[in-house]
């Protein structure tokens, strides 16, 4: 992991960078690390550092972000490297209380940077700890509300030397070893004092809640291009779903969303629909597309020059409907 420090360089007293941590934790916040690797390494090799991030433009965070979902960490993500530059002269807090200050910055995270970045002694619950938790004491309490219980056993573990490489040599326990089907427990170092391992309950633990069945909505997008290749865009709210990024005027999204063009024409739709699933609900967007008339001037409404867009900049059900069109 490109974020991790080697053993020999740990024990030689090379410490992790912390706005590698953090950068790291936030991304891999609902995303496997096989899918965070190549944009961390895109990150950190276009911001190398926390002050360089702090001054790069919200447009292209966002495009470099595009793929990786839940575009609110991304939004935070900016808003704590311009908190951590300005009033922490780009060095982030080492204790937990201050680090949980920042914009963007959970229980979580806090308590990851503080115990990998800085070697306090913090207890890190990700859902590979949770899973290890629940298995070695056998707790068969459903998820979430069994966390603060699984804390509780966590901190107990937690040592006083070295709680970092603890916490990352749990968090890769539970990714590697006792993974949530087939647990390899022949090879576990934990396999003595495994107490779901004894009673043969491992594979059925941690136990949860059932999610409900995610909705389904449907929406429409309008894609308008001017005679010299500019295109019409909206700029959406800054809070809400897509905060503050660039994407198509459309309708609302709901089980009968109301037709709603940026201005009148004779608007055609294009042949498929372009389907995409967030955290929860799914949605299906029907596409019109018209010419943009030469000389108009929206309101509320950005025209973006041929040579000025970028599709990386969208996110990317706003780019599965550029594709789309542009294919047709």
């Amino acid at each position: 992991m490109p974020w991790r420090i080697g053993p020999v360089d740990r024990a030689a007293g090379v410490m992790p960078d912390p706005y590698r941590v953090w950068l790291s934790e936030v991304m891999l916040q609902q995303t496997t690390v096989a899918a965070v690797r190549d944009y961390f390494i895109r990150f950190t090799t276009r911001w190398p550092t926390v002050k360089a991030l702090a001054q790069a433009q919200d447009d292209q965070v966002m495009g470099e972000w595009a793929g990786l979902g839940y575009y609110a960490r991304a939004r935070n993500l900016l808003k704590c490297a311009r908190v951590v530059a300005a009033e922490y002269d780009g060095r982030f807090p080492e204790r937990y209380d201050a680090l949980l200050k920042l914009p963007g910055i959970g229980p979580y995270t806090a308590a990851a940077i503080a115990a990998i970045a800085f070697d306090q002694s913090e207890t890190v619950l990700d859902g590979n700890v949770e899973r290890v938790m629940a298995r070695l004491y056998d707790i068969h309490d459903p998820l979430p509300g069994s966390k603060p219980l699984l804390k509780e056993k966590a901190a107990s573990l937690t040592p006083l030397l070295r709680p970092g490489d603890h916490a990352q040599a749990v968090m890769d326990l539970g990714a590697t070893i006792c993974t949530p089907k087939s647990p390899a427990c022949g090879i576990c170092p934990l396999y003595a004092p495994c107490l779901a391992r004894a009673a043969g309950t491992q594979t059925e633990l941690p136990q949860k809640t059932p999610k409900k069945p995610k909705p389904t909505r449907l929406g429409h997008i309008y894609i308008a291009q001017r005679s010299d290749g500019a295109l019409l865009l909206e700029r959406r709210p800054d809070k809400g779903l897509l905060g503050g990024m660039l994407g198509w005027p459309g309708s609302d999204w709901s089980d009968a969303p109301v037709e709603n063009p940026p201005f009148p024409a004779r608007w055609q739709e294009i042949p498929g629909e372009v389907r995409h699933t967030f955290t929860h609900f799914h949605l299906i967007l029907r596409i019109w597309t018209t010419k943009l008339p030469d000389g108009f001037t929206p309101d509320d409404l950005v025209i973006m020059g041929k040579h000025q867009f970028k599709p990386s900049d969208l996110p990317t059900v706003m780019r599965k409907g550029f594709d789309l069109w542009r294919g047709q």
